[in-house]
């Protein structure tokens, strides 16, 4: 139970890692909004992640059956993080400029927390991604039903907690924010992401 629950926290480690729009959202408003704006945008984020994981968990439990599934899932999980790492060491880097810390007006928390869930939810490549890590899932069939809750709740109260200190420091690391550490951390996840999918590719060819 322990196992699954801290491969749940790695992995939910890294999906914290990756940049991108939800990242710079979360930033943005925590320094124009303040940090109660961007918890609740983060709440968002958590709500919304959690409707793809029902979705895609029970929706590859119904084509459990289908002949040769879990090969086809297998290499297509596979592949998905590969894109995502070729995806991520591809990219340009684009950082939003500044808003110059000017006072916006007060903003309610239910229009954070819709715009948490949209920027999230809108995104093809979450959905993507939660596909991926159900078809990881669906490989560890010696996982029980409680070990498979536990690794899903790993990742998401890691990225929840992640995404809450990222609001409280944005302020305060800014200015480290530069457009090399930027690139930087972009391409150490996009090889991370390309060693996972191709680990995966690899155990469900050797299995």
């Amino acid at each position: 139970m322990i196992q699954s629950l801290l491969e749940g926290i790695s992995m939910g480690l890294l999906l914290s890692a990756i940049v991108g729009p939800v990242f710079f959202t979360l930033i943005q408003n925590s320094m124009e909004h303040g940090f109660r704006y961007a918890a609740m945008l983060a709440f968002g984020i958590l709500v919304s992640d959690s409707l793809y994981v029902i979705l895609t968990f029970f929706g590859i439990k119904f084509l459990a059956d289908t002949t040769y599934f879990e090969l086809v899932l297998g290499y297509v999980g596979g592949m998905i993080l590969v894109g995502f790492g070729i995806s991520s060491l591809a990219k340009k880097q684009m950082i939003r400029p500044n808003s110059g810390g000017l006072e916006l007006p007060h903003q309610r928390k239910r229009t954070a927390f819709v715009k948490g869930f949209g920027v999230n939810g809108v995104n093809p490549f979450v959905l993507l991604f939660w596909i991926s890590i159900a078809s990881l899932v669906s490989l560890k069939t010696d996982w029980s039903g409680g070990q498979v809750l536990n690794y899903y709740v790993g990742i998401l109260m890691t990225v929840f907690a992640i995404d809450l200190i990222k609001a409280f420091m944005a302020k305060q690391l800014s200015h480290l924010m530069t457009p090399r550490l930027m690139w930087l951390l972009k391409k150490g996840v996009g090889l991370v992401m390309i060693f996972y999918g191709l680990r995966m590719i690899w155990i469900t060819y050797s299995g």
